[in-house]
Order: C-alpha cells, then sequence, then structure tokens
C-alpha cells in the first residue's frame, strides 16, 4: 500500500489542528447560522469516524474501544458546550489514533475485512486501501465544512 495516502490523511489532520488552534473554545463551539455542527464537533467526528471506519465497520476490531464515539458519530451535533479538556483530548487522538491504525495496516490486522459502504459515498469497500482512501475524502470534507464555518465565527 502506497504511504501517500497517511501522507495526506495526516497532513489534512495537521491543517485542522492548525484551524482549531488559531480558535477560541467559543469560536469552536459556536454553530454558524446554516449549520447543525460546530468546528469542535467536525474535529471531533473525524477522530471517532475513522477508528469505527477502520475497525469497527469492517469487523477487525468490532468491540474496541473508541473514546468520544457517542458524542462525535455520525448522526450526531453538538448537545452542550464542549470543553477545552475535550478539545485537548481530541488534539492527543488526533495524529495517535491514525499512527496506530498505519502500524495496524504495516502488520497486516486488516488482510481479512467484512466488505461495506458508508451511506456517503455509497461505494462498497473491499480493501483497507480503499476504506482509507474514503476517509481521506471524507475528513477533506469535514475540514472543508470547518473552513467555511471559520469565516462565520471569527
Amino acid at each position: 500500500m502506497p504511504d501517500n495516502v497517511f501522507k495526506y490523511i495526516k497532513r489534512n489532520r495537521e491543517l485542522f489542528l492548525e484551524l482549531v488552534n488559531g480558535l477560541t473554545i467559543e469560536q469552536l463551539n459556536k454553530i454558524p447560522e446554516g449549520f447543525n455542527n460546530n468546528i469542535a464537533w467536525n474535529f471531533g467526528h473525524i477522530v471517532v469516524s475513522t477508528q469505527a471506519l477502520c475497525y469497527v465497520r469492517p469487523n477487525v476490531k468490532p468491540d474496541i474501544e473508541i473514546r468520544f464515539a457517542a458524542k462525535y458519530q455520525k448522526g450526531s451535533k453538538p448537545e452542550s458546550f464542549i470543553p477545552q479538556e475535550e478539545i485537548d483530548a481530541l488534539k492527543q487522538l488526533l495524529l495517535s489514533t491514525i499512527n496506530t491504525i498505519e502500524a495496524d495496516v504495516k502488520q497486516g490486522v486488516f488482510e481479512k475485512i467484512t466488505p461495506y459502504a458508508t451511506a456517503t459515498y455509497k461505494y462498497e469497500m473491499n480493501t483497507i486501501e480503499e476504506i482509507l482512501t474514503a476517509i481521506l475524502a471524507h475528513e477533506s470534507l469535514h475540514y472543508g465544512y470547518a473552513l467555511a464555518q471559520r469565516k462565520l465565527v471569527v
């Protein structure tokens, strides 16, 4: 598998982290008009959903504990103010989780997966390479939402 996909996922996450670090906790939590979520939620969502897309959905580690899963999973939205401590925890998970996935790919953890399709792209994925490509697109989509939201909260 080409390392490029991890290079781009990590770069996307670094850029997202720069965006988050450049805003106040109030700006991160503000839900702009026309949106049903905020920058903080989009940030948490990529951390949580990527783990689920790699481990849970393809039945690789279906019982893996994913911190903050319920709060940031697909279909959720911010129900309350997201405190700085939680943002800091998500920052810690941002790169550590993708590094774990990368190590698991190298160790062959994903050689046998159960194919599945996401609601967003509706394309059946049969390999970890296809899943990671979808993750890159998905995370870029949420980073784009966050960039648009930034213009409305600063």
